[in-house]
């Protein structure tokens, strides 16, 4: 049995939660949030679907549940954004296993952090970046080798503005990273693993405070200092992978590298689709299209085509489609997979957490720990999503400097730690890192609880 712990029981821990309980091999032993709501939340989801389950120890405070790490086999850290990299560099030294909500970091300080640190981290780390694993989303990864070598990568989410959380520290800039950081890293994190290629460029547009009475930003005490987080934008994105093993249309092409765009709008509720994704190569194209989870395959007109003066006729190109609602027509292991989809990704959850348990099996039989999303792909698209926001094109945007680079939400300790772990000499020696890293969360106790879930 597998002894989890869930490390901030708000939404997405308790999405969490409702799968785990759907795997025979996985047991939840501890609970960590200072919100009293959220844990009675999880306890009843507990209760409901395992009502003869033993309850799990619950706690409120994170140093309290550090003092239970030999207890627990994997740890799901569902806490706010600004909270991750300080919660990675604390477990991250202990031989277990975590499973760490997107994004790893919010700042540049704390990538530099999870940088400097990650080569002495014992636990082996999986990241949640579930939209790898929607089943239109893996449908046509499945089917980009078919439309030949990739050209253009366009990704649009049209969605309703960001759930009310507790404090909303989703609506603050410094605790969430902002909106390209916040959510966007899912969509940079596809554009990486759809094109196979690394980020060189990228130029933004972005609309800032259009749901500033929606988000209730005048409620706050200091809102004349407030900045809004951004409800819309464009990114434009260039890609190459710097070898010559890409495909070259020909000598004459001015442009050999891979071209992304990401268009996200926050305040679109009722769109057809809230997720596009349209890949264009050279030999055809491929479409995902969410909540619909349809994906259609198309590839380009050639021999039947003989009168260039004239559009293609309809018979010489082919349209594929394919309904992903039946999982098992993306993915082999259909039958492992949980009936009961809960929460909002459109059971991809359910499949990371399919993958994780068979890492961690494959772990316990000797074999290498395998993430399918590693903490340097985690780190890689908090770096894009900090990029955009630097390079935000926009007058309005200068007149905000300290928007880009965001400097994060800081305490005393948080602080105290990402200096720990960027001073060279400390962290050349585990040990030492570990014993500086308890002296620091001692000193600093009260402001290491998890204050906001």
């Amino acid at each position: 049995m597998i002894r989890v712990a869930v490390l901030g029981c708000g939404m997405m821990g308790q999405e969490h939660i409702s799968y785990i309980l759907k795997y025979a091999s996985l047991s939840v032993d501890f609970l960590c949030d200072p919100n009293q709501s959220s844990i009675d939340t999880a306890l009843s989801l507990l209760k409901q679907d395992q009502p003869g389950i033993k309850s799990p120890t619950v706690v409120s405070d994170e140093k309290e549940l550090l003092e239970h790490v030999y207890d627990i086999d994997l740890l799901v850290i569902a806490s706010p954004n600004y909270m991750h990299t300080p919660q990675l560099l604390k477990w991250g030294v202990h031989d277990i296993t975590i499973l760490v909500e997107k994004p790893v970091a919010v700042s540049e300080k704390q990538v530099l952090a999870l940088k400097a640190a990650h080569p002495n981290f014992r636990a082996n780390i999986c990241v949640g970046m579930e939209y790898r694993f929607i089943p239109a989303i893996n449908k046509l990864l499945q089917l980009i080798p078919s439309v030949g070598t990739i050209k253009k990568i366009s990704i649009r989410e049209n969605r309703y503005p960001f759930l009310s959380k507790i404090a909303e520290w989703n609506k603050d800039v410094e605790k969430s990273g902002d909106t390209l950081v916040e959510k966007c890293c899912h969509f940079f994190d596809l554009f990486r693993l759809i094109s196979g290629q690394e980020m060189t460029w990228c130029v933004s547009k972005v609309h800032r405070g259009l749901l500033w009475d929606h988000y209730g930003y005048d409620d706050q005490e200091h809102k004349e200092d407030v900045i809004p987080i951004i409800d819309s934008a464009y990114v434009l994105l260039d890609f190459d992978d710097n070898s010559n093993t890409v495909e070259k249309p020909n000598k004459h092409s001015t442009h050999h590298s891979t071209l992304g765009c990401l268009e996200l709008c926050m305040f679109a509720e009722g769109s057809r689709h809230q997720e596009e994704i349209i890949v264009t190569g050279m030999k055809g194209r491929v479409e995902a299209y969410l909540p619909e989870n349809k994906v259609f395959l198309y590839h380009r007109p050639t021999r039947l085509w003989t009168d260039r003066s004239k559009p293609p006729p309809e018979e010489s190109f082919s349209e594929v489609v394919y309904d992903c609602s039946d999982l098992t027509q993306v993915y082999e292991f259909a039958a492992d997979i949980p009936t009961m989809h809960s929460g909002y990704h459109y059971c991809s959850t359910a499949i990371e957490w399919k993958y994780l348990i068979d890492a961690i099996e494959e772990l316990k039989n000797g074999n290498s720990f395998v993430p399918k999303v590693s903490l340097d792909d985690g780190i890689k698209a908090v770096e894009m999503g900090i990029k955009s926001m630097a390079n935000i094109s926009s007058n309005a945007e200068a007149e905000l400097p300290k928007i880009a680079p965001i400097t994060a939400f800081s305490s005393k300790s948080s602080d105290n730690l990402l200096d720990l772990v960027l001073n060279a000499s400390m962290a050349a020696n585990n040990a030492n890192v570990a014993d500086a890293f308890m002296r620091v969360i001692d000193a600093c106790d009260e402001e290491y609880k998890v204050n906001v879930a």
